[in-house]
């Protein structure tokens, strides 16, 4: 190592370093050199990124320490509830601080973590500050505790807390759904680029947190989906009125005429006259009648007999009444099928009422109703998918003529909500967050196909793999093309992307309390474990490292791409690869000490794997971390899979248990590593030894040696084979055409 002179001219080969202001050269120094002086760069780079941000992690942590059990805090608690200017101190079962506005009781204030034990995806605590207001609205959220490990790296606090933020304003009747490609007008929300699994978490920690108070204070009545049906006693027509279980709609002929004019139509014909404005035109009466306390009531008990022999499990009926001079029925119900003009709306989807589902009522049987000139009982069959727990609407459709001579449609709508008192008072939140993981995998249906079809494929094609090998062309299609889809669909757009983080969790969850239900909430990560665990019995960690992995498609494309436009690429000598192979070990065993005695720092450790900054926010990160995960790529144009080689500790984590798998699968001939080194000239990653053992820790079962190994024109040994079997025949041909020959002398 030399000083650099002033006169010489610096070549491009040469390798600077910057120590205390002073420019070194190293000049044609070693492959080993030149291995090391890059990963010390690396580590240096890395190191530089991750200490400041964990130090500030880290003394966030500290400030916010004092909150994390629920302490009184009023200056926090104006962040929630910024109209209020008192807080009174922890009180009631589940517990929070009442708001007051100049000592008028306007809402709460609640801990997560103190009402429903809230926790994150590793199972750790999880603690949101809420305000709810006596209206049942969110009126702030501010996180105070998080052990999120998705969100440790790459994605800011500042952007946890502005998708809790949309939270404002929330009623909290209505569900949500956190989903990735968020619907205006239903009730959705964009999960956070890169941590979906943290945002539906939130999301639930959120909700049942508000509801929880909500219910216990009176707010609202229950909002669990575990319905009481069942109870009955003895009620009248008023009090299913004030409770909610029959909701009233009038409708008068005021209200429908200036409906109809609003859409260029009169409810009557021209020269017609017209009742009074505040005459009837149709009040209607409606409601949820599944429950024995409604249904049993409005009729007789032969009637209610003959109605709920008529229900299947899960079916719901509903009840409708009105007087007037129109018609709920209608007249065209029997031509049509289905009543025309009536229509229940729940959320996205509407139910039709049917002729089939439908049951006259000529008289009732509770006390105080009032006359009625129709009613009817209709049946949603459960296949329809109502939910009666949900909020629903009615809509009354009505017509008139407009001025073409032609009709014009109008509607009148009314809500209709479960009074509480049809709600069971246990396990609703346990059922919730049981549903919790459902709705992550509803949510991402299509993507859960493609993953499926895609392993499947990809099962099949190891299952046939001697087949596979005999066709070069079709493996080499077959392999370009699902690197490209494991890339682009796997990686970019689905962010199915493995981590050692993901190790870490599992072990996390092993080591405090195990749900599976928090692994349940990202089924692409969860589905992809499974098939990882499964091809570790079978075929090592090279199943997903050599197909599966979005960043080594990405490394292994980029290198494809090299060899096309002749980019020199440099084999590293066997005795320096075989001791640089080990450090991707190291790296893993010493985060995973680092693990066990402080998980938020082993986290940031993690950040040695490129592949948030790659493949979950595309490169989209700040500049140390992009330069790093480039300059990795960069070395990959010349040594193919440079970080799958040396660095990456997932796949020091797969290789571990790599050598209990059960079978063998790929071939090899005893003239392998003896009189023959094609294959390990040839194995992108070196995992073949010079004796010919191919090293199940290091293959990434891309097949290539098992194409060569198939392929009688490049296999030394096949192409042998093959010529001296193309002479025994040549051989016989000759002797073949000399003993006709000698038999046409002979004739």
């Amino acid at each position: 190592m030399t000083s650099v002179k002033a006169n010489r001219p610096i070549l491009l080969q040469d390798v600077f370093i910057f120590k205390e202001d002073a420019l070194v050269v190293l000049r044609k120094t070693s492959i080993v050199q030149r291995i090391s002086l890059f990963l010390a760069i690396l580590v240096f780079v890395f190191t530089a990124c991750t200490v400041p941000t964990a130090k500030a992690r880290h003394d966030r942590a500290v400030s916010e320490s004092q909150i994390a059990a629920g302490d009184f805090n009023p200056g926090l608690f104006n962040k929630v509830m910024p109209m209020a200017t008192s807080f009174s101190k922890s009180t009631g079962a589940p517990p929070s601080h009442a708001a007051y506005r100049n000592d008028v009781l306007i809402g709460y204030v609640i801990y997560s973590k103190a009402v429903v034990a809230s926790a994150g995806y590793t199972g750790r605590p999880l603690n949101i500050l809420i305000g709810l207001n006596l209206a049942g609205i969110i009126t702030g959220a501010h996180i105070v505790e998080h052990h999120e490990p998705i969100l440790e790296i790459g994605v800011s606090d500042k952007d946890l807390q502005n998708f809790i933020s949309q939270f404002v304003g929330l009623d909290i009747r209505h569900p949500v759904k956190i989903v990735r490609h968020a619907k205006p007008g239903l009730n959705e929300f964009d999960a956070v680029s890169g941590a979906s699994v943290s945002s539906i978490v939130l999301n639930d920690a959120i909700l049942r947190s508000a509801r929880a108070i909500a219910r216990s204070r009176g707010i609202l009545g229950e909002i669990g989906k575990l319905l009481d049906f069942d109870r009955f006693e003895k009620s009248n027509w008023q009090n299913l009125i004030e409770d909610g279980s029959i909701v009233r709609r009038r409708v008068t002929f005021g209200e429908a005429s200036r409906t109809l004019k609003a859409r260029g139509a009169s409810l009557f014909p021209k020269g017609t006259p017209e009742p009074f404005a505040v005459s009837t035109f149709i009040d209607l009466y409606f409601g949820l009648a599944t429950p024995v306390l409604v249904s049993r009531n409005l009729v007789k008990d032969q009637i209610f007999k003959d109605i709920t022999t008529k229900l299947a499990d899960g079916d719901q009926l509903l009840f409708f009444a009105a007087d007037g001079i129109y018609s709920f029925r209608g007249r065209n119900y029997r031509k049509l099928g289905f009543f025309d003009r009536l229509q229940i709306i729940q959320r996205e989807k509407s139910f039709h009422l049917t002729t089939k589902n439908h049951v006259r009522i000529d008289r009732l049987a509770i006390k105080g109703a009032p006359y009625f000139r129709e009613m009817s009982f209709f049946i949603l069959p459960k296949s329809s998918g109502f939910d009666p727990a949900d909020e629903w609407r009615l809509e009354l459709m009505f017509s008139g003529e407009n001025g073409s001579g032609g009709k014009s449609y109008a509607t009148v709508i009314q809500t209709y909500n479960l009074p509480h008192q049809y709600f069971r008072a246990n396990d609703k939140e346990k059922s919730m967050r049981k549903n919790l993981w459902l709705n992550a995998w509803e949510n991402r249906i299509a993507d859960i196909v493609v993953l499926i079809i895609a392993l499947t494929l990809l099962t099949a094609f190891f299952f046939f793999q001697d087949w596979g090998a005999r066709h070069r062309r079709l493996y080499n299609i077959t392999r370009v093309v699902f690197l490209v889809e494991t890339l682009v669909i796997l990686g970019w757009y689905a962010n199915a992307q493995l981590s050692v983080v993901n190790v870490f969790t599992f072990v996390q969850a092993l080591l405090s309390k195990f749900h599976w239900d928090f692994f349940l909430l990202e089924p692409l990560i969860f589905i992809l474990w499974g098939g990882v665990a499964l091809s570790l019995l079978f075929w090592g960690r090279g199943a997903y490292c050599g197909w599966l992995c979005p960043f080594g498609a990405l490394q292994e494309l980029l290198a494809k791409i090299a060899r096309i436009v002749k980019l020199r690429q440099l084999k590293v000598p066997w005795g320096i690869h075989e001791r640089l192979w080990p450090l991707k070990y190291i790296i893993f065993v010493v985060i995973f000490a680092i693990f066990l005695g402080d998980e938020d720092m082993a986290l940031y450790g993690a950040e040695v794997e490129p592949f948030k900054t790659a493949i979950i926010l595309i490169f989209d990160r700040s500049w140390p971390f992009v330069l790093y995960a480039l300059a990795l790529l960069v070395v990959g144009l010349f040594i193919e899979r440079f970080f799958c080689r040396y660095i990456c500790p997932l796949g020091a984590a797969l290789a571990i248990p790599a050598r209990q798998r059960m079978f063998e699968w790929l071939k090899r001939r005893w003239q392998c590593g003896i009189q023959c080194h094609i294959c390990a000239d040839q194995c992108p990653v070196q995992a073949i030894h010079p004796d010919g053992k191919i090293n199940p820790n290091e293959c990434i079962y891309c097949l290539e040696c098992q194409v060569i190994y198939n392929d009688d024109q490049i296999c030394p040994p096949l192409a042998e084979k093959t010529k001296r079997k193309a002479s025994r025949l040549t051989q016989n041909l000759v002797k073949r055409m000399e003993t006709a020959e000698r038999k046409g002398e002979e004739g």
